[in-house]
């Protein structure tokens, strides 16, 4: 994010594929066996043993979760967890018998899919179920039993079928929810919401230590929770935590989730390999195949995006009929180095390197091919952080972060002139990551003041990252003052609520008056309007 410099050393990816068989082979069999030893689908010596079918306590504890709709098949999850924060959620080494449901109703009167799963110790007793054969565009509602312990009850959506008409969508975004910072409080709005689709940007756990009492929340915790994540335990131990909030668990259970992962699901702007700290690349690959693991084991995601290692397949499409599609990204695993040291810096050599990359070569060609089809109205991008150019320094000095795309602008060129090129009707980017509203015309170059604005960006502000902030602080009045592509900022917490038809965009930035208090006050701060075919923002009842 804008605000967090990091003393990175000068170094790019040249050395990714030696690193990781590197990984492989050095690391030894015990680290093997610790970060990815018992990848789902490989039995271990307990999953033969005498299978659970009833426990003492409620399971559930953690909640349930379905993601990633397609038009006929969406996946649910949950993770059994009787104890919480303890080590496996309490449970001994014996798998669990998992009892599943979807219907068309509430009541469950007209089940259409059931069946059972294995919660297995070696996936922290998480479950992940890719139900198919579903209709395109229905809800439908999914539950889960152990014995005599019932679930609550979720509800999710299929997409529509691809190329068929579509009215219009609704869906939100959000990231950045650091739990010691502040409640969820825009989960519980965004839970009341009917809302056909969420995303979530990233950040969604820390590694740092939550503290003793979790900051403001007043909530002891045991000693592990205030080191930050190295082990697979502490990160799965993080997500544990973070799931225990009602309001984020209501959230996931009222519409499906697209997921995508941050900087600090591993540690604070990481590039590839490298670390903040600049830590061996060796030791980083085992802290990020940790941090992976405990990532995949919280997500409703397919077993496709399952880690080998300190390897995800992150990136992939979802779309909606004709309407719009959603290409969620990964601009972290493949990323070159921060430029100059990170931090915010002037436009630099680095930066302006012609060869560097944010997506990777693979990422950037699937993510153009794909824009070639121009199979919907609206094509968006849906990813970390800011492709707009963000000068940070007010007077004739340009400053821009080096963790955004800015340290990285032949990336931003390549794809926003490719996007042009291909004849991209409405291009739209929705991104997390800097705890502040961002409201952006997109342009393939900043340098040129006569280059012409190619798409709209929508950066939404934190869940509850950098506690209550204010309507505009001094950082967000430099950026509105000295950036005329951008055209609305906000610094308080909440999250972003979109309707898209064929004729227009409409985003409502959904704010809280606070959230270092439970109670805290959700109200839509600014609508901003992108019509069809016009990538110019218009504010209603906001900055202008």
């Amino acid at each position: 994010m804008i605000d967090e410099p990091s003393p990175f050393s000068h170094l790019r990816l040249g050395s990714v594929d030696a690193t990781r068989r590197r990984f492989l082979t050095v690391t030894g069999a015990a680290m093997g066996l610790a970060v990815a030893g018992s990848l789902p689908g490989i039995a271990r010596a307990d999953s033969s043993a005498v299978e659970v079918t009833d426990l003492r306590s409620d399971p559930f504890t953690l909640g349930i979760a379905s993601g990633d709709p397609l038009s006929d098949s969406v996946v649910i999850w949950t993770r059994l967890a009787p104890e919480p924060l303890a080590p496996f959620g309490g449970l001994g080494p014996r798998p669990v018998t998992v009892l599943w449901q979807v219907a068309e109703d509430e009541q469950f009167g007209n089940v259409v899919r059931s069946g059972t799963a294995r919660a297995r110790r070696e996936q922290s007793y998480s479950v992940h179920i890719d139900v198919q054969g579903l209709r395109p565009w229905r809800h439908y509602y999914y539950r889960f039993r152990v014995g005599r312990h019932l679930s609550p009850v979720g509800r999710t959506r299929t997409a529509p079928q691809y190329g068929r008409p579509v009215p219009g969508l609704s869906f939100a975004f959000a990231s950045c929810q650091a739990y010691w910072e502040g409640f969820f409080t825009a989960y519980r709005d965004m839970a009341a919401q009917e809302h056909d689709v969420v995303f979530h940007m990233g950040d969604y756990i820390y590694e740092y230590g939550v503290g003793v009492d979790s900051g403001v929340r007043r909530q002891p915790v045991p000693v592990d929770f205030t080191r930050e994540t190295m082990t697979l335990d502490e990160y799965r131990g993080r997500y544990a935590l973070y799931k225990t909030d009602p309001d984020l668990q209501a959230a996931h259970a009222a519409a499906p989730w697209i997921v995508t992962l941050d900087d600090h699901e591993v540690d604070n702007n990481w590039a590839g390999p490298i670390s903040e700290n600049n830590t061996p690349q060796d030791e980083f690959l085992v802290r990020r195949a940790n941090a992976f693991r405990a990532w995949w084991e919280h997500m409703p995601v397919r077993m496709a995006q399952s880690p080998t290692g300190p390897d995800m397949q992150l990136y992939r499409r979802f779309q909606y009929g004709d309407l719009v599609r959603f290409n969620m990204l990964d601009t972290r695993q493949y990323r070159d180095n921060q430029a100059a040291g990170d931090g915010s810096k002037p436009p630099n050599p680095e930066s302006l390197d012609p060869d560097r990359t944010i997506t990777g070569d693979a990422q950037e060609k699937w993510l153009l091919d794909g824009m070639a089809e121009r199979s919907a109205r609206w094509e968006v991008l849906a990813h970390q952080t800011a492709i707009a150019q963000l000068d940070v320094k007010a007077g004739p000095e340009i400053l821009v972060p080096m963790d955004t795309w800015d340290g990285y602008a032949a990336s931003r060129q390549r794809v926003l002139d490719g996007a042009q090129e291909r004849g991209v009707r409405n291009l739209v980017s929705i991104v997390g990551d800097l705890h502040r509203s961002i409201v952006s015309e997109l342009k393939a170059d900043y340098a040129n003041d006569t280059a012409p604005v190619v798409g709209t960006e929508f950066v939404g502000t934190s869940i509850s990252s950098g506690l209550d902030g204010m309507d505009n602080d001094q950082g967000g009045l430099t950026i509105l003052a000295e950036n005329p592509h951008v055209k609305f900022t906000n610094f308080q917490r909440g999250y972003v609520r979109v309707d898209v038809t064929p004729e227009q965009w409409v985003a409502d930035y959904r704010v809280a008056d606070r959230v270092i208090v439970p109670d805290g006050t959700i109200s839509t701060r600014a609508r901003l309007v992108v019509k069809d075919g016009d990538p110019s923002i218009h504010v209603v009842g906001g900055q202008s």
